[in-house]
């Protein structure tokens, strides 16, 4: 039994969530693969256990920016590797939180 789901809606109840943001792995293209699927099927499980909208937002230069961000600090490979998705998190959210502030509302990718 999956317990992942109850747990984030538990969270989000908590914190009073509005809506959730994903990172949706596009193409160097521009268009969904395979991965892109699956993340959209995680996501309408997600918005069905926690009745909030999800928003999709580009993640494609994240990981790559963050790696950049890490290696010019000077962190060591090992803390890199382990801090690195979590600062792609972060830029996903920055990216998203700047659209936001340009506009009204802004839209998915």
């Amino acid at each position: 039994m999956r317990t992942d789901l109850s747990q984030l809606a538990r969270t989000a109840r908590e914190n009073e969530v509005e809506r959730i943001l994903v990172g949706l792995p596009l193409q160097m293209s521009g268009t969904e693969g395979r991965q892109a699927e699956y993340v959209r099927e995680f996501a309408g499980r997600l918005e069905r256990e926690t009745g909030l909208p999800i928003v999709f937002w580009d993640e494609r230069f994240t990981t790559v920016e963050a790696n950049r961000v890490l290696r010019e600090s000077g962190i060591g490979l090992e803390k890199r590797v382990k801090a690195v998705d979590k600062l792609a998190a972060v830029i996903l959210l920055e990216s998203y939180l700047e659209a936001l502030a340009l506009s009204d509302e802004p839209t998915e990718v």
